[in-house]
């Protein structure tokens, strides 16, 4: 089986300054294309680490991905290093030359300096990648039935070469099994429950069926994967397979699809043709930023009034200032005020609205941190639930939210 490595190189990267979006999103995409991932190495600016992580990834994989370290200035060694490598000398490629004449004369409308005339700089023993979206060509070179493919790490650039060439010239260079994965989100259920679920299930899988637990703020997907040159086969028993587990966890379950809940939500609004509109006050805008990440959310979304402070839910939601001070702003009364304020201003068909103690500070006795409200409705009927999360600041504010979100998809599935 044709297996790869990715190994992603910066200093940047190594004292958490730059978070590595790169391999993931590689290995997703080497994974569609039906090649294993077996490692992600992250290595520093420094030559001999570079080196050895050459070595080491070329003896458990056929194929080695780099990113990072193809820049103009003196502290970017990897092409160099690539040269000595593979035993070549630099050259200048007319092709790379001309690419960035062009984004300096035609795009950036600067005159080029000595460093930018590097980029065109590549070993003599690789084939060129030419960069559609920067300056520095990609390289590809071939080691003893290896693949090696360096590539920029701005995430912009790596990502045009892999979807133009790399992919589909790996296609032709080894023969790739079909993987199938299927994927569904269950909520409202922990994953030791949940495990406990489908125990006896689990144990009747063929073994190169694998199901994966996959928990993130308070959801639980669960995915089948197999793999196999017989792609109709394949599908076809994984398929009989999903169907037994989505009948198994139907209680619990949100889609059958590897979706977030922001899209469940909102492709229930769109199909429809209502409209959604946030209060929010916790979550600082984040549910409508969820919401808003969504292609096509004009939709479906109208609109939010993030009222952080109480003037703002007096002003802007019309919230009862006696209300405000004999209940807090986190209390039923108070997040239900908030959300037919916002019915009333946006005019949607169903609303939104939160209100909690995010942390680290800010608790009391009777509302501890991680306490929340969450109210959802429409002009008919709002229904409030008080949530507690234990977590900090960050998850607590991205819990509330797609708890949020869930609890109005029920509510339109209940309203239907």
């Amino acid at each position: 089986m044709t297996q790869a490595s990715i190994i992603t190189i910066g200093d940047e990267l190594l004292i958490g300054q730059v978070i590595d979006t790169n391999s993931a999103w590689m290995a997703q995409q080497l994974n569609v294309a039906g090649i294993k991932v077996i490692r992600r190495v992250a290595v520093g600016d420094t030559w001999d680490e570079i080196w050895k992580a050459l070595d080491e990834e070329s003896t458990h994989a056929d194929i080695i991905l780099i990113t990072g370290g193809l820049g103009p200035t003196a502290d970017d060694i990897t092409k160099p290093l690539l040269t000595k490598y593979f035993n070549g000398k630099l050259v200048i490629n007319e092709g790379a030359l001309q690419n960035v004449k062009n984004i300096f004369e035609k795009v950036l409308n600067k005159p080029m300096i000595e460093s930018n005339f590097k980029q065109a700089e590549v070993p003599d023993t690789c084939k060129i990648i030419q960069n559609k979206r920067g300056t520095a060509p990609g390289m590809w070179f071939e080691k003893d039935g290896k693949v090696f493919v360096s590539m920029p790490g701005v995430p912009y650039e790596m990502k045009g070469m892999m979807d133009d060439y790399v992919i589909p010239e790996l296609s032709t260079f080894f023969i790739f099994p079909h993987i199938t994965h299927r994927t569904l989100l269950t909520a409202g259920i922990g994953e030791s429950f949940l495990a406990e679920l489908i125990k006896h299930y689990e144990g009747t899988l063929p073994e190169h069926i694998k199901l994966a637990y996959l928990p993130n703020y308070g959801m639980v997907r669960l995915r089948l994967s197999s793999r196999g040159f017989d792609r109709i086969a394949v599908e076809k028993e994984v398929q009989e397979y999903f169907e037994t587990l989505q009948n198994l966890v139907t209680e619990h379950l949100v889609t059958n699809l590897d979706e977030p809940m922001e899209k469940v939500t909102g492709k229930l609004l769109a199909a429809r043709h209502k409209t959604v509109c946030t209060a929010e006050s916790c979550t600082g805008g984040f549910i409508a930023h969820l919401l808003t990440t969504i292609p096509g959310s004009s939709a479906f979304y109208d609109g939010s009034v993030v009222s952080y402070s109480y003037k703002a839910k007096e002003d802007l939601l019309h919230v009862s200032k006696e209300l405000l001070q004999t209940k807090g702003a986190v209390s039923e009364e108070v997040v239900i005020q908030m959300a037919k304020g916002a019915l009333d201003a946006i005019k949607s068909d169903y609303v939104i609205a939160v209100s909690g103690i995010m942390g680290p500070d800010g608790g009391l006795p009777d509302k501890p941190v991680g306490t929340v409200w969450i109210a959802v409705g429409n002009k008919n009927k709002i229904v409030a639930q008080r949530l507690h999360f234990r977590f900090d600041r960050e998850r607590n504010t991205q819990l509330t939210a797609t708890n949020a979100l869930n609890i109005l998809r029920k509510f339109i599935l209940a309203d239907i």
